[in-house]
């Protein structure tokens, strides 16, 4: 009996192993990154907002450069696979101090991403059903609703949600190739390339149009949060980032380019300001039927609705991992009988609530302060941590390169820091536009500037640790394999 309730008690802090395979971290990474949301929403803005057609070549040099960290990553992967990802990278490569300073980014980030969907998706339903069917409600309705599915499955076994999001991944990225064939079967003033031009990235603007484009990549980070449920994580993970990044890069890449195709290079921009997201659909309808638009707009919605879920998922894991190593509450190291995070996922869907009934209360514009603002705040703090998971690739290879060769324990950990850096630097330097504030909004520099309170509270809480839990010191960023007696040694 004793050891009957031993078993369960170390079952309720392991998440569920062997449950995924490649195809289904793809599905799961693809839908964080949402193509559709990003061709319809993001691609039209980048066009309107700065004027220049480089997009199609920002993607493609993101996803290169996104490749090259990539390297580096899934190698690290190999050998410490985690839950909490980028805390526990930060960990071994600099130290328990910067890990949980990095912790508590991670959370900032994927929090905002995962609520900011709340906004767009309210905002997507409520005109559609009142179009469709004649029904006004607001849209804070058809966000409970979301919300109260998203948090159902995230307590339900991960591979129920897996083939949920692939159903809904597979739809979009369907419509997206439709259209995208559509447009080029039918172009408005020829087949005109002059948007692959490596040209366009040295305009003036080009800083603007990287910075929009790295909206399009956030989520591909994530297959290796699902390490731990994997079925041959050392080859799972790195096939399924490696897939999802060349996917993700070609889609938009081609989409983007399709755009200007379908619509002309000189109109595009005149266009894209005058219907923004309605142009793509503008593009099915005109091409395709009215039922296509009708269509583009459903899955413009479900598009949203699968990157709540994988958002959710990742987030929950998280503070799982934290939990399981006491740097959170014990609680929150506990799953439930499907294996999935109990109180990770809970604490989502109790942030979710609050950030929905706080936005319709005061009267914000949902789209506007909850789904822009905090999907490009989210982005920027997973940029950060990119950046420190470069640095930390360096670090954890430093000594022993684990048998891994140069390219990936220096080379392209090295290229991939100073290039990441580099589109941080852009990201900063046009936040506003990324935002849609003033220069001289206080959200212009006091949203970035949160990261690093955000970090410093971490960072302060881990000495905390030092001091009065030197038993929870010793153990960050271990995982299922802590053990308060035999801690594995991580730099200070």
């Amino acid at each position: 009996m004793v050891k009957q309730l031993r078993a369960g008690h170390d079952l309720e802090k392991a998440l569920a192993a062997d449950r995924l395979g490649v195809a289904s971290v793809v599905f799961t990474v693809m839908a964080a990154a949402a193509p559709l949301t990003v061709v319809a929403g993001t691609v039209p803005m980048a066009y309107a907002v700065t004027g220049n057609l480089g997009l199609p070549v920002a993607f493609v040099a993101l996803g290169l450069l996104l490749g090259v960290f990539a390297v580096g990553y899934v190698a690290m992967s190999r050998h410490l696979p985690h839950t909490g990802a980028f805390y526990a990278y930060v960990t071994h490569g600099l130290g328990r101090v910067p890990g949980v300073a990095a912790a508590w980014v991670s959370l900032a980030a994927y929090n905002l991403l995962q609520v900011s969907l709340y906004g767009g998706i309210g905002a997507a339903v409520s005109p559609l059903v009142e179009q469709t069917a004649g029904i006004q409600l607001p849209w804070w309705v058809f966000a409970l609703g979301a919300w109260a599915l998203v948090g159902t499955l995230g307590r339900a076994r991960v591979e129920v949600s897996s083939h949920v999001l692939a159903v809904l991944l597979v739809a979009e990225v369907v419509l997206v190739i439709v259209v995208d064939a559509a447009a080029l079967a039918h172009p408005a003033a020829g087949l005109a390339g002059s948007a692959w031009s490596p040209a366009e990235l040295f305009r003036p603007e080009a800083g603007a149009i990287l910075a929009l484009a790295v909206l399009g990549f956030t989520g591909f980070e994530s297959a290796v949060v699902f390490a731990e449920e994997c079925r041959h994580p050392r080859r799972t993970i790195p096939a399924a980032t490696y897939l999802a990044l060349a996917v993700i890069a070609v889609l938009y890449g081609v989409s983007s380019w399709a755009i200007t195709v379908g619509i002309g290079p000189a109109d595009v921009v005149a266009t894209a300001r005058e219907q923004g997201p309605d142009l793509v659909f503008t593009l099915a309808a005109t091409h395709l039927g009215p039922a296509a638009a009708t269509a583009g707009h459903a899955l413009f919605a479900t598009s949203i609705l699968a990157a709540m879920i994988s958002f959710h998922a990742t987030t929950a894991r998280y503070v799982f991992a934290l939990g399981r190593e006491g740097v959170l509450p014990g609680v929150f190291g506990r799953t439930c009988p499907t294996g999935a995070p109990r109180a990770g996922s809970g604490a989502q869907s109790v942030i979710g609530v609050a950030v929905i009934l706080t936005v319709a209360v005061t009267g914000a514009d949902p789209l506007v302060a909850l789904f822009y603002t905090g999907a490009a705040t989210g982005a920027l703090g997973i940029l950060i941590l990119l950046v420190l998971a470069a640095l930390a690739i360096l670090g954890f290879f430093a000594t022993d390169p684990r048998g891994e060769g140069s390219w990936r324990t220096r080379t392209a950990p090295v290229l991939a820091a100073v290039g990441l850096l580099a589109v941080l630097g852009l990201v900063l330097g046009n936040f506003a536009t990324l935002i849609g504030v003033p220069e001289a909004s206080p959200l212009r520099w006091g949203l970035p500037a949160a990261y690093a309170a955000v970090a410093a509270a971490g960072a302060v809480y881990a000495l905390v640790l030092r001091t009065h839990r030197p038993d929870v010191f010793a153990v960050i960023g271990q995982g299922a394999k802590a053990d308060l007696h035999h801690p594995v040694p991580v730099p200070a």
